[in-house]
């Protein structure tokens, strides 16, 4: 009886201690489970606020650069590589952007783990796409503008009738979905007109032609002329008919002392007397630019891409887009309607 009473005794222990360890696993498991929850809250509301933060600051500063542009406008004159739009803003301490004064030393603490860029480009310095095509028709003057540009390059011919072919489809299409083309033949079928040159890839470009035309091409809302104060060394060759490499070149170094006012500055510096200047096509001054900034907060990189047009003292943005940011957020494409403001 006394070894029976024994055996049970010891069950009895075992059963107890793995109880025991059966709790402590359970809550073990359990604290964990808490701990996980409350660290993915902590790190999702940090995400959170890092977002609302990069958006105001990014506003902030698309605001800002609006404002040098209509202050540029103001002044009037032609639009060139010495005003103080085209200097890019390097990247910099957010704190240096407030003022030193003691209502503003918790922000600037705050700040001083974030780092602000960004750069204003012409849009109009490149060949706006928007110009191959008018009245539904290709526009022979600007074909053979882009006809210069494919031989610098050294791309093939077939890639630019390709590409024609397409854009004349995308607006045809879009005409009759539209309803302004009424004839018997429209049809919505054809490919979607593209906003930005990086989606020419829906109309077949190949890949390693679109990246070289990329620095050089542009997609704008109308027809534009291109910028020569602004205009690459490439784009100068595509535009001017009958101008070389080393024309091009004097013409350059000519606008980096002196920036053309007019065609007529423009003709002078050339030297050219074969040299015909169209005002629909060339000109000295810019409605279209882009805006780019890139924020940095805690290691976090955020950019934003924004396409904005001047009319006189009127800038308004006609859209933004923030590429991919697996700690941010997704691409966010907006046409901001509501950013148009006077300064």
């Amino acid at each position: 009886m006394t070894y029976g009473a024994s055996t049970k005794r010891t069950r009895q222990r075992g059963a107890a201690i793995l109880m025991a360890m059966l709790t402590v696993v359970l809550v073990a498991t359990l604290a964990s489970a808490a701990l996980w929850q409350q660290w993915r809250a902590v790190e999702v509301e940090s995400a959170e606020r890092t977002r609302a933060q990069s958006s105001w600051v990014l506003t902030g500063a698309l605001d800002w650069a609006r404002l040098i542009l209509a202050e540029d406008a103001r002044k009037g004159g032609a639009d060139h590589l010495a005003e103080p739009w085209a200097m890019p803003l390097e990247q910099a301490r957010l704190s240096t952007f407030l003022a030193a004064d003691r209502s503003d030393t918790l922000a600037a603490d705050a700040s001083t783990n974030a780092f602000l860029s960004g750069r204003i480009s012409d849009l109009q310095a490149r060949l706006n796409l928007t110009n191959l095509l008018q009245d539904g028709k290709v526009h022979p003057p600007t074909l053979r503008m882009f006809e210069r540009l494919f031989t610098q390059l050294g791309l093939p011919r077939a890639q630019l009738d390709r590409l024609v072919a397409q854009l004349l489809r995308a607006q045809r299409a879009s005409a009759a979905s539209t309803g302004t083309d009424r004839g018997t033949n429209a049809r919505a079928d054809g490919p979607l007109w593209p906003q930005e040159p990086d989606q020419l890839a829906w109309l077949g470009l190949d890949p390693i032609t679109l990246a070289q035309l990329l620095p050089h091409i542009t997609v704008l809302p109308e027809r534009t002329p291109v910028n020569l104060n602004t205009a690459s060394g490439v784009v100068l060759m595509a535009c001017l008919d009958g101008v070389a490499q080393a024309d091009a070149q004097r013409l350059l170094d000519a606008r980096r002392l002196s920036p053309w006012e007019s065609l007529d500055d423009v003709k002078k510096a050339a030297k050219l007397p074969q040299l015909l200047l169209d005002a629909q096509r060339v000109g000295t001054s810019t409605r279209f630019f882009s805006l780019n900034g890139t924020l940095q907060i805690d290691g976090n990189l955020v950019q934003e891409y924004s396409v904005v047009q001047r009319d006189v003292m009127n800038v308004k943005t006609l859209w933004r887009k923030r590429p991919l940011n697996p700690a941010i957020g997704p691409v966010q494409t907006t046409p901001a309607p509501t950013m148009t403001a006077d300064f």
